[in-house]
C-alpha cells in the first residue's frame, strides 16, 4: 500500500511568497467586461505564456524548491506546461509524468521544455500514482502549499485590477479539477466578507465536492469528458478540500453546457478556451451560480486540440 503523503495546508505567508515569485515574472492577465451577466467580468488566464493559470503554481513551487533538489510531477497537461516553463527559467531538474491519453497538443508542448517527459498509464490517476514512486520532490498540480498559493495570486491581481470598483461584493467563479485553483482563491478570500468563491466541477467527476461534504478525501466514480483538465480523483490526504472548506460554493456542468460556453466565448469575445477553461462561463450561462454582487469568471486555459475545438463550435 502506498503511504499517504503528509502535505501541510498553505497560509498567508505562502501566499506572500507566491506573489513575489509570480509577480516578478508574469504580467497581470486582463480583466474584460462581458455580457455574460450584469456587470460581469472575465479574468483571462488564457493569455498566460503557457495558455493556462497553472504556470502560477508552477513558478511558486519551483521557487520554493531547495537548491539542487530535483522535482517530479504528474499532469493532465497544463500543470506540466507550467512546470516546464518554470524549469526553463530556473534550470531545475524536473520530470513530468502524463498519461498515454493526455491531450497531444499539451504533451507536445511540454516536450519542448527542458524536462524529462514520461508517459504512463491510461488515466491521470495512473500517471500520478507512477510519479509518486519516482525520486525527487513531488510537486502536485493541486496538493501542494506553494502550488495552491501560486494559484491564489489571481486574487492578489484582482485586488489591484478592481481597486475602486469594489463598492459592493464580488463572486469569483472558477473551474475545479483537483481543487488547487479553488483552494488558492479561498486562501486569498479568507476573512473577506466582500468576496464569495464558487467552484465548477465536471458533472462526471465530483471528487472535490464529495470530499468537502464528507470532511475527508473520498473516492468517486469518474466518467468520460472532453474537458480533460477536470476529471480525476484526489490524492489520498489531499489538503484542497480542507482549504476550500465550507466557505466556497460548488456546482457542476455537463459537457454540452461547456460546449455552449466555448461557442459563447468565441461568438461574443473571439476567445479560444479549452473545456475546463470554460467551465465557469458554462455554469453562469446555465443558471447554476448564485451571484452576490459583481461576477468575475476565471477563464482558466486555452490549450485544446483543433479537432476538439472545431467539434465544440458546431451548432448544437
Amino acid at each position: 500500500m502506498t503511504a499517504v503523503r503528509r502535505v501541510r495546508a498553505p497560509g498567508g505567508v505562502d501566499l506572500e511568497l507566491a506573489w513575489e515569485a509570480v509577480s516578478g515574472v508574469l504580467a497581470p492577465t486582463p480583466v474584460v467586461a462581458s455580457g455574460l451577466a450584469p456587470d460581469a467580468l472575465l479574468k483571462l488566464e488564457t493569455l498566460q505564456p503557457t495558455g493556462s493559470f497553472k504556470v502560477r503554481g508552477a513558478l511558486a513551487a519551483l521557487a520554493a524548491l531547495p537548491d539542487g533538489e530535483p522535482a517530479v510531477t504528474a499532469s493532465a497537461g497544463n500543470h506540466g506546461l507550467g512546470v516546464g516553463y518554470a524549469a526553463a527559467r530556473s534550470g531545475a531538474d524536473v520530470t513530468v509524468v502524463v498519461s498515454r491519453r493526455a491531450s497531444r497538443v499539451k504533451v507536445d508542448r511540454i516536450g519542448a521544455f527542458p524536462v524529462r517527459l514520461v508517459q504512463h498509464g491510461d488515466t491521470y490517476d495512473e500517471a500520478e500514482a507512477h510519479a509518486l514512486t519516482l525520486p525527487g520532490r513531488y510537486v502536485s498540480p493541486y496538493n501542494d502549499p506553494a502550488v495552491i498559493a501560486g494559484q491564489g495570486t489571481i486574487g492578489r491581481e484582482l485586488d489591484g485590477q478592481l481597486d475602486g470598483e469594489l463598492d459592493g461584493p464580488i463572486t469569483v467563479i472558477a473551474p475545479v479539477g483537483g481543487g488547487g485553483l479553488l483552494a488558492g482563491l479561498s486562501l486569498w478570500a479568507r476573512g473577506r466578507a466582500d468576496v464569495r468563491i464558487v467552484g465548477v466541477e465536471s458533472a462526471v467527476s465530483r471528487g472535490v465536492s464529495a470530499s468537502v461534504a464528507a470532511g475527508r478525501v473520498v473516492e468517486v466514480e469518474v466518467g468520460e469528458t472532453f474537458a480533460d483538465g477536470l476529471p480525476g480523483n484526489l490524492e489520498a490526504g489531499c489538503v484542497t478540500p480542507e482549504v476550500i472548506g465550507t466557505g466556497a460554493a460548488l456546482t457542476a456542468v455537463t459537457d454540452e453546457e461547456i460546449r455552449t460556453a466555448l461557442r459563447w466565448l468565441y461568438a461574443e469575445h473571439g476567445l479560444v478556451a479549452e473545456g475546463a477553461g470554460a467551465a465557469g462561463v458554462a455554469a453562469v450561462l446555465a443558471g447554476k451560480v448564485e451571484v452576490a454582487g459583481r461576477p468575475v469568471v476565471v477563464v482558466s486555459g486555452r490549450n485544446i486540440t483543433v479537432p476538439a475545438y472545431v467539434d465544440a463550435l458546431r451548432d448544437a
